[in-house]
């Protein structure tokens, strides 16, 4: 996954400047050469450059893109201030109206969009918050944020990461992306706060927290766990769920903690009918 590169467009709009009209119905800005690339932005109602109010304004199918990696919106708005050298320097940018990210393999979904330069932070909301891979979904009701310096996303508010059949689900996703071999960004972790979830076709399981390890398949389940099968229902204090095998290894602790070491549960025979009588 790549999901870090998409902050080159954002930097790179700190050096921009104003390019000639385009015959063409969508006017551009660009830049000669900076970063890993020159940087092109184009809209279809044109771009205004606001010297009194120190910004740039590109409406209407507004698109900025740099190589394979692109930023659309209804507008997108470029805020710049004055540096300490004499030059100046873009510090927010904001999209508007139907966001999209877009880079190979993966694509994030938004109403509207901040990016703030100096904390190194995009800050999405919208009604179908999304992060779309080839093999994985990432949802949230309240809010999507990328911080670049820590290579994470975190969605808030009833998060669902999903891959195939299988989903967790938690107040708070907080995922973690790291490079491959290649210099590609991949998924690696997913850590979930409060009311966490994780279901199978088999089975679901609950947690107060929890750590799913996305190449291995595998999460840890912490504080108050419940793995339901069935009418069956076991309880302890630390769990781990292997969801590529379908199968739950459940503890009264977290290995080489104190706790209460004992696990209970209550197994109901499959054979058994719903009046608890054996066919």
């Amino acid at each position: 996954m790549t999901l870090p590169r998409h902050l080159c467009i954002f930097a790179a709009l700190s050096v921009l400047s104003l390019a000639a009209p385009q015959p063409a119905a969508a006017q551009g800005l660009s830049t000669l050469q900076s970063g890993e690339g020159p940087l092109e932005i184009t809209a279809d109602q044109g771009i205004e450059w606001r010297r009194k109010e120190r910004l740039y304004v590109a409406r209407g199918n507004a698109r900025a893109a740099r190589g394979a990696l692109e930023l659309y919106a209804d507008a997108l708005t470029a805020h710049y201030r004055d540096t300490a050298k004499g030059g100046t320097e873009v510090y927010r940018i904001n999209a508007d109206g139907h966001v999209r990210i877009v880079s190979p393999g993966q694509t994030v979904r938004a109403d509207n969009g901040v990016y703030n330069v100096d904390r190194a932070l995009v800050w999405l909301r919208g009604r179908d918050l999304r992060l779309e891979t080839e093999q994985d979904l990432i949802r949230a009701r309240d809010s999507l944020e990328y911080w670049e310096r820590q290579r994470a996303v975190v969605a808030r508010g009833d998060a669902v990461a999903v891959r195939g059949d299988r989903e967790i689900r938690a107040d708070v996703l907080t995922a973690y992306f790291r490079p491959d071999a290649d210099g590609h960004f991949e998924m690696r972790t997913v850590k979930a706060d409060g009311n966490v979830r994780i279901s199978t076709p088999t089975e679901f399981a609950r947690g107060a927290g929890g750590v799913y390890y996305v190449t291995e398949q595998l999460a840890t389940l912490t504080g108050a766990v419940k793995i339901t099968r069935g009418e069956s229902q076991l309880n302890g204090e630390y769990a781990e769920v292997d969801l590529e095998a379908g199968v739950s290894r459940l503890l009264g602790a977290p290995p080489n903690q104190p706790g209460d070491a004992r696990v209970r549960g209550l197994l109901v025979p499959e054979s058994l009918d719903k009046s608890g009588n054996s066919p």
